[in-house]
């Protein structure tokens, strides 16, 4: 079982097991959150990170993005529950609620 810290970490594999289509949908996300350096490379923000977490498409959330931006938190959330993904490190699924430790599941 991964830890990730007091962050949230949205799976990219739905509550019934169905890995989400398309597959880059982590990087859609993340990327309109994101800026270019002055190297023309992507920065993705500290806030919202895609990654792989063993082996899963993964977006991993700061739970502090909810004071600095809370409409991109709301979507966030929406987007994760809309879609019926797996949620890690929401407190009992309230919308913008508090962070507790994420686990990945190794099912």
């Amino acid at each position: 079982m991964t830890e990730i810290g007091n962050k949230i970490v949205i799976e990219g594999v739905t509550e019934d097991g169905r890995t989400f289509r398309p597959s880059d949908w982590m990087e859609r996300i993340s990327g309109s959150l994101s800026t270019f350096g002055m190297d023309r490379r992507i920065r993705y923000s500290h806030y919202v990170q895609p990654q792989v977490i063993d082996g899963r498409r993964c977006l991993v959330v700061d739970p502090e993005l909810k004071s600095v931006n809370p409409s991109a938190f709301s979507f966030l959330v929406d987007f994760a529950k809309g879609n019926k993904l797996k949620i890690h490190g929401l407190d009992n699924g309230e919308q913008a609620g508090g962070c507790m430790t994420a686990r990945l599941c190794s099912a």
